[in-house]
């Protein structure tokens, strides 16, 4: 089983705790990671997107000029695709983009891109996440002493409003509750710092297949 440091605010080791090999320990998934993501962004999509078709733009309600005899192109309406004004062919409409995707996979993915962080050295497990006050250079700081830098996914149990005040101003750095953390947030991290707690029910909720 894997076993990872659990750090404290001042970036020193305090304990040591063992990972979950089956949630935390496995061979990444390549399929379905790439699944998963791609339905999560498409879910991320409003599909609101619409265009007007011949019958909803305004105008065309008579034949511009007779069938025969005129020398001219046959034309049932002036707001067929062809003319100015026209309808828009095969244009957009509101649709919904989710995709289907079961549990079981959703599961797997997840576990995937833990152990894809757990592997690689980019999971740290602290022992809590609190801030004294709302100010940027606090939170910093603690990034600092945590060695960490770039792109930054901090999960936890749920976040006070001075970490979530604190951090705002720096782009890097991202939130998310363990109840619910995505697959396309974890991959789009390079550190992924996680709280004891949130270890602990990530290990339940996905220990049991």
């Amino acid at each position: 089983m894997p076993k990872v440091n659990v750090y404290n605010q001042t970036g020193n080791a305090v304990a040591e705790v063992t990972l979950s090999d089956y949630v935390f320990g496995i061979e990444p998934h390549q399929q379905v990671l790439f699944d998963v993501v791609n339905a999560q962004r498409a879910a991320m999509r409003q599909g609101t997107h619409d265009v007007k078709n011949r019958g909803e733009v305004s105008g065309g309600g008579r034949k511009p000029w007779r069938q025969k005899g005129t020398g001219r192109a046959r034309q049932g309406s002036t707001r067929s695709p062809q003319w100015r004004h026209g309808g828009v062919v095969f244009g957009p409409t509101p649709r919904s983009y989710a995709v289907k995707m079961n549990q079981k996979v959703r599961q797997l993915a997840l576990r995937s891109a833990l152990s894809y962080h757990a592997a690689n050295g980019q999971l740290k497990v602290v022992e809590s996440l609190a801030i004294e006050a709302p100010k940027t250079k606090l939170f910093q700081e603690l990034l600092i002493k945590l060695g960490v830098e770039g792109k930054t996914l901090i999960v936890a149990r749920d976040f006070g409003d001075n970490e979530v005040l604190a951090a705002r101003n720096i782009p890097s750095v991202a939130f998310s509750q363990v109840s619910h953390v995505s697959v396309y947030d974890i991959l789009n991290c390079k550190n992924l710092i996680m709280t004891k707690d949130a270890i602990e029910a990530l290990e339940e909720v996905l220990g049991n297949d």
